[in-house]
């Protein structure tokens, strides 16, 4: 994990999600919509804080933690001067796999969006739902970020020399069976894990959690370029565009084909 540590030291986050920012709002969107009325929510694998920060300006009680330690500084500082730093419980530098220090059943809600894609080991994956799992209240409602693997081919089919070694078709045939990433160049996205789409549902099922919805992170909007946000923005038709957007993002025909990552949600059961 030193490698993944040390990418997330230097790379930001928060300004991607700015950058970027439809993954964030239909992400928000559904979160919001599921989210229950108040309570204590873990943000886990939380990075710079960009939904705890949402929770917390909702009112809820929160605990965010994460494997890299500048990102916990980062969000101790973003919550200070956003003037949230009351509406956290806690900072916490933890591994997913181990959440050590957090009680059973503590949380009314938890987020982990990020920790399930940098686990390339069955098992690792296992302890870090079930870590979940422990923490959760029953009925309690749970967020989880997966990467789908048939995505990532096709964005190595069209980009071979930005994700290399997966530049040549051995390599992405071997990724295709495995769903395991190491970037061939140094200080790129890498240590990664892409799930198959039908294995998703049975493996979050399989450790108590009963689906709610597995949903696009971007929806049809994942397909879309910033001149043709550009022309549905001046023609005063954005809102109308993203309710179409929310409409699409759990169509499970879409799923993998139009986003890089997908939302499980869940509860506790």
């Amino acid at each position: 994990m030193s490698d993944v540590v040390a990418y997330y030291s230097k790379f930001d986050e928060w300004g991607r999600l700015d950058r970027e920012p439809l993954e964030f709002k239909v992400n928000w969107h559904f979160i919001s919509s599921y989210l229950p009325a108040g309570g204590h929510v873990l943000d886990n694998g939380a990075g710079p804080g960009k939904y705890a920060m949402e929770l917390a300006k909702r009112g809820y009680a929160v605990t965010l933690a994460d494997l890299t330690p500048e990102q916990v500084k980062i969000a101790e500082e973003k919550a200070s001067e956003l003037g949230l730093a009351h509406r956290f419980a806690d900072f916490l530098v933890r591994d997913a796999r181990d959440l050590h220090g957090l009680e059973s059943e503590q949380f009314d809600a938890a987020l982990m969006l990020g920790p399930l894609y940098h686990l390339q080991r069955e098992e690792d994956r296992v302890k870090a739902v079930q870590e979940l799992y422990r923490v959760t209240k029953p009925g309690g409602i749970v967020f989880a970020a997966v990467r789908p693997r048939i995505r990532k081919v096709l964005t190595a089919l069209m980009s071979p020399e930005q994700w290399k070694p997966l530049d040549s078709m051995s390599e992405i045939e071997a990724f295709k069976r495995s769903g395991r990433f190491d970037h061939a160049d140094p200080g790129r996205f890498t240590g990664a894990y892409f799930f198959e789409i039908a294995d998703i549902l049975p493996f979050f099922e399989s450790h108590g959690f009963e689906t709610v919805k597995l949903l696009s992170s971007t929806g049809l909007g994942g397909q879309l370029s910033p001149e043709h946000w550009a022309y549905w923005s001046n023609r005063g038709e954005e809102d109308r565009l993203m309710e179409m957007i929310y409409e699409s993002a759990d169509d499970p025909y879409l799923l993998g084909a139009t986003g890089s990552h997908l939302l499980y949600i869940g509860s506790k059961q």
